[in-house]
């Protein structure tokens, strides 16, 4: 269920004030569900550390301002016990903002939210793909026992008949490696940017014309992001993921995206600023 507190914080409040849903193409889910961290906690206190960060703003991102198109934030998710429960209350809300033609932005909370959003797309009747910017490649089967753990998001993707593609994993387990091959997961490691820098070309011709990122912020490197569960050496720099990107969004046509996995830490306010600009910048990839 939504929070039923009328003075919720919105995204960019300080500069759009409490804009109306109908006046709004990006529509803003915070889901701070947080049940299977398995390193460092507190994801759970993401969206709203972002939306907290997003006052201070600027609406010109350097090249477009994104807030021409309506920011409409929703009132927080309150999630129960149940992980079925709670993925299907992220999976309505999500469908729900699609079915009205508007871009869903989803804002975590450990990466099994993503689970919720790619439910919804999956009901749709045409072809998506799924881009995850991640240090890890999350395609256990289970983890402890659990198949909604943040480590299985990619493997319920393709139980739900999704594509995915893959870009900054620099962990993932052997079992995890032979299924990439096996199953021919386009990938694009960050070693492989590190070292090739981005290509002219994003992705393979087969993969669907539609897509929605997941972004989970320990893609980045620790040094633009230091906050998160997880944190890896050697991920994606600032400019390259905007690089990335802005490639992708020239490639194919962005549906929907999400970003997680940002776990505030009191008194290091860069972490939560930076993801707030992720969010604003990726609003901007849309024409």
């Amino acid at each position: 269920m939504e929070s039923n507190n009328k003075h919720y914080l919105r995204f960019l409040e300080s500069e759009l004030g409490k804009m109306p849903p109908e006046d709004c193409i990006f529509h803003i889910i915070s889901a701070g569900y947080e049940r299977s961290v398995t390193y460092g906690t507190g994801t759970k206190h993401g969206p709203e550390a972002i939306i907290k960060a997003s006052q201070l703003l600027e609406l010109f991102d350097g090249e477009t301002i994104p807030a021409d198109k309506g920011i409409y934030t929703h009132p927080p998710l309150i999630f129960g016990q149940s992980s079925e429960e709670n993925l299907t209350l992220i999976e309505n809300k999500v469908y729900s903002v699609l079915s009205k033609k508007c871009i869903p932005i989803l804002l975590g909370g450990e990466h099994t939210v993503s689970v919720g959003a790619f439910k919804a797309l999956a009901r749709l009747d045409e072809a998506i793909g799924i881009v995850q910017f991640d240090a890890h490649a999350d395609l256990r089967d289970s983890l402890d026992n659990n198949p909604f753990s943040h480590a299985c998001v990619m493997k319920r993707a393709i139980d739900l008949s999704l594509s995915i593609a893959q870009f900054g994993v620099r962990s993932l387990s052997y079992e995890e490696h032979l299924f990439r091959e096996k199953n021919s997961i386009f990938h694009m490691d960050a070693k492989v940017i590190s070292e090739k820098g981005i290509p002219k070309t994003i992705f393979p011709d087969s993969f669907p014309e539609k897509i929605y990122i997941t972004f989970d912020v320990d893609g980045l490197d620790p040094s633009v992001i230091p906050s998160t569960g997880t944190p890896d050496p050697g991920g994606i720099l600032w400019y390259q993921a905007l690089s990335l990107l802005k490639k992708m969004a020239y490639e194919r046509t962005i549906v929907g995206f999400d970003v997680v996995e940002l776990a505030p830490v009191e008194g290091l306010h860069s972490s939560d600023f930076t993801a707030a600009r992720l969010v604003y910048a990726m609003m901007g990839l849309f024409e």
